[in-house]
């Protein structure tokens, strides 16, 4: 049974950093498609980044801003968030799909994480 589960959240200022992590459990085979969504109150969810087998991929609005990263041995998916805005203020979900490349679909990915919250005050 494939779970995903995000850590990592908090409260900062503007300008601030946080990491973000998402372990996945249940399938050892690293091959797959992941990525990070964000949805702030009253808004659709967005997808933030992507990693798949073509490499990273990051929406413009985080671009030189986020980085998102994965450790195979570790089944880790991880969000560096720097230079955070009060507009990135969200709940984060952590995304995945059996499949290489990466789509920005949030309707596409089948696995989720329950979200980790995410606020940024200026």
């Amino acid at each position: 049974h494939f779970q995903l589960a995000e850590s990592g959240g908090g409260s900062v200022q503007a300008g601030g950093s946080l990491k973000l992590s998402c372990v996945a459990s249940g399938y050892t085979d690293s091959s797959y498609c992941m990525a990070w969504f964000r949805q702030a109150p009253g808004k659709e969810r967005e997808g933030v980044a992507t990693i798949g087998s073509d490499g990273p991929s990051y929406a413009d609005s985080v671009k030189g801003r986020f980085t998102i990263s994965k450790d195979n041995a570790k089944n880790t998916l991880y969000l560096q968030m720097n230079s955070l805005k009060p507009e990135d203020t969200a709940m984060y979900y952590c995304a995945a799909e059996f499949q290489y490349r990466c789509t920005w679909s949030a309707d596409w990915y089948r696995y989720w994480g329950q979200g980790t919250q995410v606020t940024v005050s200026s």
